[in-house]
């Protein structure tokens, strides 16, 4: 039931969004989405206990830019979010290679168990992956229409992720400590 709820507070906001868009345009759909972006987090924080820092991060950068969009009456402002936010975490994973402080172990240890050296690896892979995601979207949103940049961060982003994740499963399971 758990997992249930992680995806439903993982996919809920994307959802809501998605559901706007679909009814009303871009423009209509940011507010519903940065409230079911802080719904989302406020869940996450009761059903695990503690603040929960990557989506956290996310949700304030969903409301940053989703309140530039509104002001600002401008959809680049909202097109640019997931380039921020994809550019943001690379430099986070980065900083912490760089301070000798390995911050996705810090983040997936309770899930995982490697050898310093898979946490480098897939750290560095990581790291590769959220600049291509945000490279990705800057080429998606800059030369395609709002419909098709929609259903590019609704139905791309999310199975690019699952499929980039599922093809590290050799590199954790080579890497991988037993308890």
């Amino acid at each position: 039931m758990r997992s249930f709820y992680k995806l439903l507070i993982d996919i809920g906001p994307l959802a809501v969004f998605f559901i706007f868009y679909s009814r009303s345009g871009l423009q209509a759909s940011i507010l519903p989405f940065m409230i079911a972006t802080v719904i989302a987090v406020v869940f996450s924080y009761i059903i695990e206990k503690k603040i929960p820092i990557m989506p956290t991060v996310g949700a304030g950068i969903v409301l940053i830019f989703g309140g530039l969009t509104i002001y600002f009456d401008n959809e680049v402002f909202f097109k640019m979010k997931p380039t921020i936010i994809n550019l943001i975490f690379a430099v986070i994973l980065y900083g912490g290679m760089i301070i000798k402080k390995p911050l996705l172990k810090i983040l997936l240890s309770a899930a995982l168990k490697l050898e310093e050296e898979g946490w480098r690896i897939l750290t560095h892979r990581w790291i590769g992956f959220f600049i291509a995601l945000a490279i990705l979207n800057e080429i998606v949103w800059r030369t395609q229409s709002t419909d098709v940049w929609v259903n590019f961060k609704v139905f791309g982003i999310l199975p690019i992720t699952f499929i980039f994740t599922m093809v590290q499963f050799p590199l954790i399971k080579k890497y991988q400590v037993e308890d």
